[in-house]
């Protein structure tokens, strides 16, 4: 945790920016993996740590707004328990370390927010992700799972993003922990994949070096010699000579900020004359990108740069034909590049998505519904202390390259028999973190190798 005064002056600062009424932030329970007693590692959610610094199951925070009154309620461990978890700190000595003085039951609460509803009050809630969490909620509140997310707060929801947008010099530290152990990561890959290995290997020694920091990942490893499927998790493959790996993985510290990186690298000790083309070109593209972060800079206009850096180059290598910003206008470089250029991070990997992307990254601006476009989570204009990711790729995906061009789509921007020769490429991507200054970024954490030269010269070390 942070010192307590951190949270202390986030709550003052949220029942300033909500107009009335009680504040409740619904913790995260232990998430069963086959039975009630054999779980998931615990990950409290993210506002609820953001506001009262608690990484513990089964505990409500509340705010009333009115009269600044807040209160952690939870139930204590009784002997039953201890035996099991050990001694644990009580509910009113949690509270204390994030400087709540009031505690009361699960119970408490229940006839507290029956007593707030009967005298009229508005009664502010996040979004929901978790099945358990909207029962909780229509049994204290009689609102259906259904209705959670369309009963939820917008106005809480705009309050919570106008703090977690920005991040603190002390959430900087705490991200770059994360970062620089996600470099670390990546690196081991780097210098133990060979051909022969099993994907799995590589994703477990990236694991064993998240945990060992003592955090964890901040979502599950992308380890795959199949870089076109843009979130495989599958990690069955043997690897082989000639293939191109590519890695998205990321540590989580624990107090819960996160990293996330990807690389790609040959399986071989290196690139083929046609794996060093489409990197480069990828690689280009990721540089011009960063380049331009700086405050007041619409990241959807950096997108659209980094698309016309990769059509640019696929241009060069005979991929794509004719006017390149028509092309793009109508979404034809999608068939490179069908995600975003990159997202918010901090508590979370995609930082607040639960909390809406329309409100996050693109502060309440209408999302294209173009393909391609609309994968993209961040739009707005940067601004200092944002937190966010770089990460442009190319991908040859076969079903997708079948789809088009047996719709004859996009003939007059993209050389479908050139196509067809790489539906067995795969796909590769570079992923950086970046903090936006005052005057324009700061890369975060340790320099990993992204060079074409500098990734053959690590990949020696694996051999």
């Amino acid at each position: 945790m942070f010192k307590k005064e951190t949270y202390i002056k986030r709550r003052q600062q949220l029942a300033k920016d909500v107009d009335k009424g009680i504040v409740i932030f619904i913790g995260n329970d232990e998430s069963p993996m086959n039975y009630a007693d054999n779980t998931f590692k615990y990950r409290q959610d993210s506002s609820f740590l953001y506001f009262f610094g608690i990484s513990h199951p089964e505990l409500v925070g509340a705010i009333d707004v009115e009269s600044g009154e807040e209160t952690i309620y939870g139930d204590d461990y009784t002997i039953d328990s201890i035996v099991w978890m050990g001694n644990q700190p009580n509910i009113k000595q949690r509270g204390e370390s994030c400087g709540v003085k009031n505690t009361a039951s699960i119970v408490q609460l229940s006839l507290d927010l029956s007593e707030a509803q009967r005298q009229g009050r508005p009664i502010h809630f996040l979004p929901v992700y978790r099945g358990e969490s909207k029962i909780k909620l229509f049994e204290w509140l009689g609102i259906l799972p259904n209705e959670v997310k369309q009963k939820s707060s917008l106005e809480l929801v705009k309050a919570v993003i106008k703090q977690r947008n920005y991040k603190s010099d002390e959430e900087i530290v705490e991200i770059e922990k994360a970062v620089n152990t996600t470099v670390e990561m990546h690196l081991a890959a780097m210098r133990m994949a060979r051909p022969g290995m099993t994907e799995a290997e590589v994703a477990a020694e990236v694991e064993r070096i998240a945990i060992a920091q003592n955090g964890y990942i901040s979502f599950p490893v992308i380890a795959t010699i199949n870089g076109q499927t843009l979130h495989n998790h599958y990690h069955g493959n043997t690897l082989k000579d000639g293939q191109l790996f590519l890695l998205d993985a990321g540590a989580e510290t624990s107090m819960g900020y996160a990293g996330d990186m990807s690389s790609t690298f040959p399986v071989g000790k290196q690139f083929t004359s046609r794996q060093k083309e489409i990197y480069q070109v990828a690689l280009n593209s990721h540089n011009r990108a960063i380049e331009m972060l700086k405050p007041g800079v619409a990241f959807k206009e950096v997108y659209f740069e980094s698309a016309r850096e990769i059509m640019r180059g696929m241009k060069d290598l005979d991929f794509v034909k004719g006017d390149i910003d028509e092309a793009i206008a109508e979404g034809a470089h999608a068939i490179f590049f069908p995600c975003g250029l990159g997202h918010m991070m901090g508590l979370d990997v995609h930082d607040m998505e639960d909390l809406g992307e329309q409100h996050v990254g693109y502060d309440n601006e209408a999302k294209s519904t173009q393909f391609g476009l609309k994968s993209l989570r961040l739009g707005r204009k940067l601004e200092p202390g944002f937190v966010l990711t770089i990460e442009p790729g190319i991908y040859f995906i076969p079903q997708l390259i079948d789809l088009w061009k047996n719709d004859k789509r996009f003939q007059k921007h993209l050389n479908f028999t050139k196509l067809e020769e790489y539906k067995d490429f795969g796909g590769c991507r570079n992923e950086e973190d970046f903090l936006i200054t005052e005057n324009g970024y700061r890369l975060l954490g340790k320099e990993l190798p992204k060079s074409i030269e500098d990734v053959e010269n690590e990949r020696l070390k694996a051999f």
